[in-house]
């Protein structure tokens, strides 16, 4: 397949142009993707480029960015963080929603690999996640200038040579590796993950590799670079990655592809739709209105815990209806209300120990709702509120009667 590229810049973290290159298929794509490039590199590296490219040919679209202050983006690199690397990832993911779509797929690579794990949970889109010779820790980075780190540290800043360029390292920056925390972001990602790495890096250990697998909840895949430097220099290993990564991808990008789920067209306003969120798992991808919500159900269920599970959101509407309704009345009423906080707890209880139900054998659903109001009300006035609180309609609506009718659509 033919590929074609479209340049284009937008605003990163700090406020600054950064320039950003999209591969694109000569059709439309199947899916888009967000590479990000490695410590002091920038978006032109032959193994971002190459990867990008083949991954187009293969009908993926591939987003890469120099961070701020490399390449040919704004910005001085001095002034930038690991954090502030992050946040670069996702003003790009942002900017490529804004004029295609938002990235399903996040690639890194070296220290851009541990930009991607830690920015993944704040683009929601993103359904899998690769990782090519990535460290387990930002901190490892500093062992590139460990001979200048004395002087960075007693003069705030110092002149490094990284790559056979110079740059300047201040202390703030050493500051922030050492504060991350990548393996609970590893733990808490939610996605597929794939791991590429070569046994025989010299600049990241294999042993980071492991690390990262380690952290990681499943799904998630190793593949060995064996043979292959920490840049992927040689062509047959950049387009080995390509190959497999479009392979792995494949079957989560499937999904994602589809865009999100969508109501019937005969639907009514504010009809909410549900869609499977990949080829296994529990999780499920929610559309209501224009948000986009996902559910699932907890390891300890069969989940991967990527959301809320479904009597989450149940209580979570009747919580947020009690709030709203609470202070729709208060304002009404021109009462001192400043806010509300409920507490909701959904629990299976033996009729026989409910003395307002009807039901006498068996068991029942029981939902607890406790109550916070803020502001200086008198007694009467919390009163009054909380006879208010069984007015809401989401509570009349699972105290009524209910009738739901099932049919199936489509073919």
């Amino acid at each position: 397949m033919a590929r074609r590229q479209e340049a284009f810049r937008f605003t990163g973290s700090t406020g600054e142009s950064l320039s950003a290159l999209l591969d694109l298929p000569d059709g439309d794509p199947a899916a888009y993707a967000l590479f990000a490039h490695c410590f002091t590199c920038g978006k032109d590296i032959f193994a971002a480029a190459r990867i990008a490219g083949d991954l187009a040919q293969r009908g993926i679209a591939v987003l890469r960015f120099d961070f701020t202050g490399l390449g040919h983006s704004e910005g001085e690199f001095a002034n930038t963080s690991f954090s502030s690397n992050v946040d670069d990832v996702v003003c790009a993911a942002d900017a490529l929603r804004e004029r295609h779509a938002a990235p399903a797929l996040l690639v890194g690579h070296s220290l851009g690999g541990a930009a991607i794990l830690a920015a993944a949970d704040r683009i929601p889109e993103a359904v899998a996640v690769a990782t090519i010779g990535a460290p387990a820790d930002p901190a490892h980075v500093a062992a590139h200038f460990k001979e200048t780190r004395p002087d960075i540290e007693a003069r705030g800043e110092a002149e490094v040579l990284l790559g056979g360029r110079t740059f300047r390292i201040r202390r703030q920056f050493l500051e922030d590796i050492s504060a991350q925390n990548l393996e609970e972001a590893i733990r808490g990602l939610h996605r597929a993950l794939l791991i590429f790495h070569a046994p025989r890096d010299e600049t990241v250990g294999i042993d980071n590799a492991g690390r990262i697998f380690a952290a990681a909840r499943h799904p998630k895949s190793f593949v060995s670079l064996d043979g292959a430097d920490h840049l992927l220099t040689r062509r047959a290993d950049a387009r080995y990655v390509a190959e497999v990564l479009a392979a792995w991808a494949g079957r989560y990008l499937d999904t994602a592809a589809k865009g999100p789920p969508q109501a019937p067209a005969d639907a009514q306003p504010g009809a909410v739709a549900v869609r499977t969120a990949g080829p296994t798992g529990l999780a499920q991808d929610i559309t209501a209105g224009r948000h986009r919500l996902r559910a699932d159900e907890p390891e300890s269920a069969g989940g991967e815990d990527s959301g809320p599970d479904p009597y989450g959101f149940l209580l979570a509407s009747l919580g947020a209806c009690t709030a709203m309704t609470l202070r729709l009345y208060a304002t009404r009423k021109e009462w001192p209300l400043t806010g509300v906080s409920v507490y909701l707890q959904h629990n299976k209880i033996h009729a026989s120990d409910c003395a307002d139900c009807e039901t006498r054998e068996g068991r029942i659903d029981e939902i607890s709702r406790r109550i916070a109001l803020d502001g200086d009300l008198d007694g009467e006035q919390r009163r009054r509120l909380l006879e208010i609180a069984d007015r809401c309609p989401v509570h009349r609506t699972l105290t009524g009667e209910i009738k739901i009718r099932t049919e199936l659509v489509g073919g």
